[in-house]
């Protein structure tokens, strides 16, 4: 009998986790807006900053009051400059599927694909395929032809500008006033005048972050000599289906103890982890560096904390990049494999949130645009250490919701002592947690977003109309 009731709990253990596992994938389905800028530009719209007062449930998709139903029927073409796990592309998947939800046509192009379309490819397209957004080439008389007849066009990325005089040729003016420009990039290499010779012209520009929207207005002005479009400042949010799975106390009990078992780590130990993909500009290498002078530094002072592990969330092996090689090497030559983890990138990031103790968000440069793993974190009441740089500065209220230090190498030891802080104070660090849970609760809600996305989309499409009819 006891035999017996051993196997059923495990047996109910492993479906619920399957079920919470595939339920994670759908935060995929979350985006959108906060805020905006200061009035004193007008190119910059301000969108209304006040908390909505609307229920949650009633901007589930299929609800009712949805404020994109406006868009049923409007035919909407979405560019994208690649097909990957990366933000870019999946944010503009997230986009496709919630136009989809109130009944828009959506029609998908990918600029960049490769000879070989891998598996990553295949299967984002089918997912997309799947929930209607109608899949075809980029540079087929198709694209020219859904390009004229569209009600919007969604420009992903500053790439993303090259395909209009590649493939719309002649037809590039009439398209430019029905254009959205979503950019997320924040690296100088991008501010190239084939890139985005058109976006004075198009109806709308739509950033990430404040930080990266000051950045483009005085880079496109200053180094270009062309001006920005109306431009919205765009925060993304939290789907209800990561809310989900992150106020439900027993899945992420499960998935914590499922992620910790499978990494060999121990339940009382304190994992610090990076859920980024694995490059030189996301600041692995920093933070295992920051990781082990922390372990130096609880040595020397002979601090009574838990075991410490890092873990990577994002490798890819496959690839075989110089800079994971660096990382695996540097791992060994300082002897701490059992401490640090690599894991495969991945869509199921839930799991891995609901496992570790604190985020560390080491974006370096000018940081991230917005970057969304951040407020995912917080909403697992996780605290966030971040490098005080681009849209993180606008999520991370350093002392209260996580704590901030430098970009590049003066910041490793900064971070270092930051790991110390939140090791050796478990009240400060579950505080900061909760602290950021409220914060996600108050403005990085998938309900926040709906209504001022809704808001930038009418406003886009009321020019496009009213340039159409003049």
């Amino acid at each position: 009998m006891a035999k017996h009731s051993v196997g059923w709990v495990a047996s109910q253990k492993r479906w619920l986790l399957a079920f919470l596992v595939m339920l994670s994938v759908s935060t995929l389905i979350a985006f959108f807006i906060r805020a905006a800028f200061d009035t004193c530009d007008r190119n910059l719209d301000v969108v209304d900053k006040r908390p909505s007062t609307v229920p949650y449930s009633d901007f589930i998709v299929g609800a009712s009051p949805n404020p994109l139903k406006f868009m049923k029927s409007k035919l909407v073409l979405l560019v994208s400059h690649e097909l990957s796990l990366s933000g870019g592309p999946l944010l503009l998947m997230e986009l496709a599927f919630l136009l989809r939800s109130v009944g828009a046509e959506i029609y998908w192009v990918t600029i960049q694909k490769p000879v070989d379309t891998g598996e990553v490819v295949y299967s984002l397209e089918h997912k997309m395929l799947n929930r209607g957004v109608q899949v075809f080439s980029a540079r087929g008389q198709e694209a020219v032809d859904t390009a004229l007849k569209a009600d919007l066009v969604v420009l992903n990325t500053a790439v993303s500008g090259k395909w209009l005089d590649l493939v719309l040729k002649e037809h590039v003016v009439r398209v430019l006033p029905k254009v959205l420009w979503w950019i997320h990039e924040m690296r100088g290499h991008y501010f190239k005048l084939d890139y985005v010779k058109h976006l004075p012209l198009v109806s709308g520009a739509m950033i990430d972050s404040h930080v990266t929207a000051e950045y483009w207005q005085n880079r496109t002005r200053e180094r270009l000599r062309i001006k920005m479009p109306h431009t919205y400042v765009v925060h993304l949010g939290n789907s209800k289906e990561l809310m989900d799975v992150a106020e439900d106390r027993v899945a992420k009990r499960v998935l914590r103890e499922h992620v910790r078992e499978s990494l060999g780590v121990r339940s009382e130990d304190i994992v610090f982890a990076i859920i980024n993909s694995v490059s030189r500009g996301k600041g692995q290498d920093l933070f295992l560096r920051s990781f082990y002078e922390s372990l130096q530094m609880i040595q020397e002072k002979k601090l009574q904390v838990p075991m410490m592990h890092a873990v990577i969330v994002g490798s890819d092996m496959n690839a075989q990049t110089k800079f994971e090689s660096e990382l695996r090497s540097y791992v060994i030559q300082k002897k701490i494999q059992d401490r640090v983890h690599f894991v495969n990138k991945t869509l199921t990031v839930a799991p891995y949130l609901a496992a570790i103790d604190v985020l560390v968000q080491n974006s370096q440069a000018r940081g991230e645009c917005f970057g969304r793993i951040t407020i995912e974190a917080m909403a697992f009441q996780l605290p966030v250490l971040g490098t005080a740089a681009g849209g993180t500065t606008e999520i991370v209220v350093n002392g209260t919701t996580g704590l901030l230090h430098p970009a590049g190498k003066e910041g490793v030891t900064p971070l270092a002592k930051n790991i110390v802080k939140l090791a050796t104070h478990v009240e400060r660090r579950l505080t900061m947690g909760k602290r950021g849970y409220e914060k996600v609760k108050e403005r990085f809600l998938e309900h926040h977003m709906a209504d001022r996305i809704a808001t930038v989309l009418k406003e886009v499409l009321r020019r496009s109309k009213s340039h159409t009819d003049s």
